[in-house]
């Protein structure tokens, strides 16, 4: 469902969008919980997701851009090429989160997520195994069964900091669960209204 792209400043949100960051205002309003079947964009989403493990969105989304340039636009297969030199200068870029285990982590879970694209015709084919057509309501829960699942699935494929926590946070940014909050305009009741 589409909503007027007008100015929504007046509008009530999710109550973690911070109004004073128009970064998060825009995510919120443009991307968060719109369903995404784009593998490029999927890979992205699930790269910032892990690096989120432990930290704030909002920390990860002010780094989005740098992010992009620092993982040459979260392109496949430049990230199955990254070496230890690669490793090296990530690790010495300060627009980004610094952090080895999850620098490695995203080039092994790049390599599973093409594993998985050659197994199922693509990753969003893959998804759809485990996640309903429609998106689910869901605005209270940290995790789901379809998050427990998918995170076991890809942790016995290879992948790293994926918890089904992580997973689940995937799974509402890219709307197979629809998480806005009763009150925020963007529900499901209120976009009627």
């Amino acid at each position: 469902m589409e909503t007027s792209r007008n100015d929504h400043t007046e509008q009530k949100r999710c109550f973690w969008a911070n109004p004073k960051n128009p970064l998060y205002i825009k995510y919120h309003d443009e991307e968060w919980g719109r369903p995404l079947h784009d593998d490029a964009r999927l890979l992205e989403l699930l790269i910032l997701e892990t690096f989120q493990a432990g930290l704030s969105w909002e920390c990860v989304l002010n780094k989005r851009e740098a992010f992009r340039e620092a993982f040459d636009g979260f392109n496949r297969d430049t990230i199955l090429q990254y070496d230890d030199e690669k490793i090296e200068e990530l690790m010495n870029n300060p627009g980004i989160i610094r952090n080895r285990a999850k620098i490695k982590a995203t080039i092994t879970n790049t390599a599973v997520f093409k594993t998985i694209q050659e197994e199922f015709g693509s990753f969003d084919a893959y998804l759809k195994t485990f996640c309903p057509d429609e998106p689910i309501l869901d605005h209270t829960s940290t995790t789901s069964p379809i998050s427990d699942t998918l995170s076991s699935d890809l942790r016995k494929r290879g992948m790293k900091f994926v918890g089904s926590t992580t997973i689940h946070a995937f799974l509402q940014s890219i709307g197979v669960l629809n998480s806005h909050m009763p009150d925020c305009f963007l529900h499901p009741d209120n976009l009627n209204k």
